[in-house]
């Protein structure tokens, strides 16, 4: 419409020219005239007709060349038309996708895609959903098809093919293969958010706790997590550790684990326990003897009492004694008064052991109070009471486990 709108000015213009032309020229006697030979022909005609042929004349040659130009435009025009149709249907196609992959039509998602992906501007994103929903209804050869399509589309999409590839593959509990491609990932980009957080839950599912050590400077340095994430994160990292060097007994890579271990993370209820525990698994209670009893001075606790108890020291009386001593600020606590019985019967004191292990019961009975003072009366000969205590502890034990099925059963 726009071109025919400037053809019919231009034919006006020209006319009005030629218009003009003659009424200039009607005012002289003599208009003029022209005259033109070629070889032995000759043309004359007036200077108000040529003019107005020479206008005409341009002004067709101008629209001649114009039409030329358009019909050799013409193909890629109607190409660019057709390849603009196709983008709009694939634009579509994707929508589509999109919307009956977030609806579960898995194959009709995936058909619409894969169909449409070749004409697309977008063609990455068309192979990825296609793979998702490929691995959704467990089509895991057409997955890793699709995914090798998407890896074609050129260097850029390393890492968003890569990342989706190691998602699918952890969402199928396959976490070696998940593992294996975020390794390469992150030593292509080591800053990557979404990497470093799907490579720390991969770690965490097979239990590499080591690997996530090694990651936890980049987990807090780029905010991958926030501040409470990564610091629970770190505890059950340096507790697994701990673990996993008390199974193998060697003291000395305990110890140089703990000294590795953050003052803040040290400082967290429980993570001690655990130290403390792990070197009386490797035979090296001694050696922690005095760091336990110098934190249970500082701060009572359960756990580390009970820790302290399974110390296999080399002077039970001098650890007797300091039992004692915190008796006096403690004369009512059950587990003091257990591991008070326990350390009794190490040294032999008879007396002693009965007393503890019965007040401990009194207070508080326990399995292992019943087990402990059973195990003191049967070496005394005294079997009556030691079967009783032996009932009891086994009823106690019962009902806790009765009581655990029901507290379960309810929540």
């Amino acid at each position: 419409m726009k071109n025919i709108f400037y053809f019919l000015l231009a034919v006006a213009f020209a006319i009005a020219v030629a218009f003009g032309l003659r009424y200039w020229l009607s005012q002289y006697d003599n208009p003029g005239y022209v005259l033109m030979g070629i070889g032995h022909w000759s043309i004359e005609t007036s200077l108000v007709v040529f003019a107005t042929a020479l206008v005409i004349f341009f002004s067709a040659l101008y629209f001649l060349f114009r039409l030329l130009g358009w019909l050799i435009r013409l193909p890629g025009k109607v190409k660019a038309k057709s390849k603009a149709g196709k983008a709009t249907r694939s634009q579509e196609a994707l929508i589509s996708g999109l919307v009956d992959s977030a609806e579960g039509n898995w194959v009709k998602a995936e058909k619409t895609l894969i169909k449409h992906a070749s004409n697309s501007t977008t063609p990455l994103i068309h192979y990825l959903t296609a793979a998702r929903a490929a691995q959704s209804r467990g089509a895991f050869k057409k997955r890793d098809k699709y995914l090798e399509e998407a890896g074609k589309q050129g260097p850029d999409a390393e890492i968003a093919v890569g990342l989706t590839q190691a998602e699918l593959h952890f969402s199928g509990n396959q976490f070696d293969e998940a593992l294996e491609t975020l390794s390469r990932l992150h030593s292509i980009d080591p800053n990557h958010a979404s990497v470093m957080k799907l490579l720390h839950q991969t770690y965490q599912k097979v239990g590499d706790w080591e690997g996530i050590k090694n990651l936890l400077p980049s987990l807090h340095k780029n905010k991958v997590l926030m501040e409470a994430e990564v610091k629970l994160l770190e505890a059950e990292t340096f507790s697994s550790l701990l673990k996993e060097e008390a199974g193998k007994g060697d003291a000395s890579t305990i110890q140089a684990l703990w000294q590795s271990v953050p003052d803040h993370i040290k400082a967290m209820q429980g993570i001690s326990a655990i130290y403390f525990a792990s070197m009386i698994e490797a035979k090296a209670g001694n050696q922690v003897e005095p760091e336990i009893t110098a934190a249970l001075d500082k701060n009572w606790d359960g756990t580390l009492l009970s820790i302290f108890g399974s110390i296999q020291s080399d002077n039970v009386t001098s650890q007797l004694e300091k039992a004692e001593l915190w008796l006096k600020k403690h004369p009512n606590d059950a587990i003091l008064l257990r591991i008070l019985g326990k350390l009794s019967v190490k040294v032999g004191d008879a007396y002693k052991s009965e007393q503890y292990l019965s007040k401990s019961i009194s207070t508080e009975p326990t399995v292992e109070a019943y087990r402990l003072l059973g195990d003191f009366l049967s070496k005394q000969g005294d079997k009556d009471r030691a079967n009783d205590c032996f009932r009891k502890g086994l009823e106690l034990a019962s009902s806790e486990v009765v009581h655990n099925v029901e507290e379960a059963s309810f929540s």
